[in-house]
């Protein structure tokens, strides 16, 4: 079984991967059609930020389901794990994003 810390990072770089990957391989239709790469580059960061952080931490109904059961039953230190893992893929998906507006030279 992984450490909190090994699973944070692993979110994050994650949501850091779906967002780059996603954005530079999918910037290629661009280039095969003709149009600007940069801009549909920094398009498809933008828009593929929720995804990215939706698959970083596996699925938005377990995550929900812990934090339920968490609330319920009076764990809170799984709450705030919870929480913490999610905080953790949005860091990853938006230094994602800035890395790839940086690549395109801004917005």
């Amino acid at each position: 079984m992984e450490s909190f810390s090994q699973k944070i990072f692993l979110i994050l770089f994650t949501a850091l991967g779906v967002e780059l990957g996603a954005s530079l391989v999918g910037s290629l239709a661009a280039v095969i059609n003709n149009g600007p790469p940069l801009k549909t580059m920094t398009k498809l960061a933008y828009e593929i930020k929720i995804w990215a952080i939706v698959a970083a931490i596996g699925g938005t109904f377990t995550t929900i389901e812990i934090l339920e059961m968490g609330l319920f039953e009076g764990e809170l230190v799984t709450v705030l794990k919870q929480i913490l893992y999610i905080i953790s893929a949005f860091v990853g998906a938006q230094l994602g994003y800035v890395i790839i507006t940086w690549l395109a030279g801004g917005q």
